[in-house]
């Protein structure tokens, strides 16, 4: 299933469509109450819990309401806290849940918000139907009060729940204290869970209003919005989670969406055949340019990434004082005789242009240092080749850098070439200063310089962006920190130009990289913590992350 990435006024648009076409907006509320039910207790054993929903005027109260009267059935002990009275006449969930006899508490009845604090003290389960994609502006009022004083109540269990033991073990920390079954581990404080947005964030923008509610799960409908995956609001959401309540993805409204997440799907759907028969000329040959005399371990690296990804051979072009080290590293790699010594020229690039029927993908850059000849020669010789065979191109770090003092850079490369800037790179590129390409739309700024050059771009960072010219663009749902380390990117580009070298297109190799990079991180993570890995250990973890998509 393709999961799209929306806006708010397409989330509109798509929900006004499917009412068009018969599915109604009390049928697509009553699903999206029962998937945020569902993904409560798929998580936590929900009988005898003390479920209290946050609930707005709007149709996000509403889900609210459906999610807690689904709680309730199914043995939560649930109240509602409504901001504002609802009546049962025209509400027929609002008529439901008053029918079961659940609990209602409402605001304004609420002196200084006594009854709100003494209710936080026991809550096991706080969801917020408060204002989901509602927020675009300030909070002020009864709801900023509230919201204000949900805060203030979590923060005050959280920090009681935390105080120092008395015993401080000073030799060794100590080991974490074995885990109980999923469905019954709560933390000592409420459960946040907040329904399509937690309420506060700016569902386009990201930005996060002083009064959010930050959430440990978001439970988002029928596809994600732009602002769960822009800081500082991401931050906010915690585990997000999307649930499919029955909007077509045929409709043109949803079809048109140009922006596209990243799902294991997705990947799984990419990733090259490995037939039986097959053999190393099967799986292709991934040519990498890269290193110098100050940067040794880049090819590696990339080499690392490359072989990991299951392409069948590794040809590492590298000045010649690198080569017996590398060679140490990968004797499965081969290397051609190449003449330079610290710094690949313009020989290098005539003998490597001399060779491309050999190659299925070339990777340029990775510790590439101050090589413009080099670059500059196989640019013009893959313009015109001399065995009329270009193989499809990825340039990365170095390489990106020596781009950008070139000239009318974007004509001189070949259709379709991959680029792989990280923010930095990506300010030399376009010409800017690095703190305006931080501030910018990371979707937009790939999508309109992909357009512009008529190159794939993969804009790094946390929640990557693979755009193409055509105004396609996926997102890669990883925010890591402990992909943040040197090396990493060498890593990716391997992973991409190997991919390539396996027959996949440049778009489609990109993304399947891109996802193959960041889920390699998350297993890591999950074994390592957030810190501490290193580049050379990403790599292994690819194979990991590739086998669990055939699982």
């Amino acid at each position: 299933m393709t999961v799209k990435l929306f806006t708010v006024n397409e989330m509109v648009a798509a929900e006004k469509a499917a009412d068009a076409a018969g599915l109604t907006y009390a049928q697509m509320m009553e699903t999206a109450g029962l998937r945020v039910a569902e993904a409560i207790w798929q998580r936590y054993e929900v009988v005898g819990r003390q479920v209290l929903v946050l609930v707005g005027p709007g149709n996000n109260g509403g889900d609210g309401l459906v999610a807690g009267r689904y709680l309730a059935e199914a043995g939560a002990k649930v109240a509602f806290y409504l901001l504002k009275a609802r009546s049962a006449d025209g509400d027929a969930n609002m008529a439901q849940a008053e029918a079961m006899g659940l609990e209602f508490l409402l605001a304004e009845h609420d002196q200084r918000f006594r009854i709100l604090h003494h209710r936080l003290q026991t809550t096991d389960i706080l969801i917020d139907a408060l204002l989901g994609t509602g927020a675009s502006r300030p909070i002020v009022g009864v709801l900023g009060e509230l919201m204000r004083q949900v805060s203030l109540g979590i923060a005050g269990r959280r920090q009681a729940g935390n105080r120092p033991s008395p015993l401080i073990r000073v030799a060794a920390p100590p080991l974490p204290p074995e885990t109980e079954a999923p469905e019954d581990k709560l933390p000592g404080w409420p459960v946040v869970v907040a329904v399509d947005c937690p309420s506060g964030l700016n569902c386009d923008s990201g930005e996060l209003d002083p009064l959010a509610i930050s959430a440990d799960h978001t439970v988002t409908f029928a596809g994600p919005k732009r602002g769960h995956f822009k800081f500082p609001g991401a931050a906010a959401c915690g585990e997000l989670i999307v649930a499919d309540i029955g909007i077509d993805p045929q409709l043109p409204v949803v079809a048109a969406v140009p922006i596209e997440l990243a799902t294991a799907d997705l990947a799984r759907r990419l990733l090259p055949k490995r037939p039986l028969d097959g053999h190393k000329g099967t799986f292709g040959t991934a040519l990498i340019a890269a290193g110098s005399i100050r940067y040794w371990g880049a090819p590696a690296l990339a080499a690392r990434g490359a072989f990991r990804s299951g392409v069948g051979l590794v040809t590492l072009a590298v000045p010649q004082r690198l080569r017996p080290a590398l060679a140490s590293q990968f004797p499965e790699a081969t290397y051609p005789l190449i003449t330079d010594t610290d710094l690949l020229g313009v020989s290098t690039a005539n003998l490597l242009l001399s060779s491309l029927k050999d190659y299925s993908a070339i990777l340029i850059g990775p510790g590439l240092g101050e090589a413009g000849s080099f670059l500059g020669a196989m640019l013009d010789g893959l313009r015109e080749p001399p065995q009329g065979h270009t193989p499809p191109l990825v340039i990365d770090a170095d390489g990106l850098n020596l781009l950008s003092m070139l000239d009318g850079w974007p004509k001189r490369l070949p259709p379709g070439t991959i680029l792989t800037p990280h923010p930095g790179e990506m300010a030399r590129l376009v010409g800017r200063p690095l703190d305006a390409i931080r501030d910018e739309d990371r979707v937009e700024l790939a999508r309109e310089k992909a357009a512009e050059w008529g190159h794939i771009v993969v804009l790094k960072g946390a929640y990557t962006v693979v755009a193409a010219p055509d105004g396609r663009a996926t997102l890669l749902p990883f925010a890591n920190p402990i992909l943040a380390v040197g090396g990493s990117g060498d890593v990716l580009a391997g992973i991409i130009a190997g991919l390539l070298a396996q027959g996949l297109a440049s778009y489609e190799a990109a993304v399947l990289a891109g996802y193959l990079h960041g889920a390699a991180g998350e297993m890591a993570r999950d074994f390592w913590g957030d810190s501490g890995l290193l580049a050379g250990e990403l790599a292994d973890w690819v194979s990991h992350a590739r086998r669990a998509l055939t699982l």
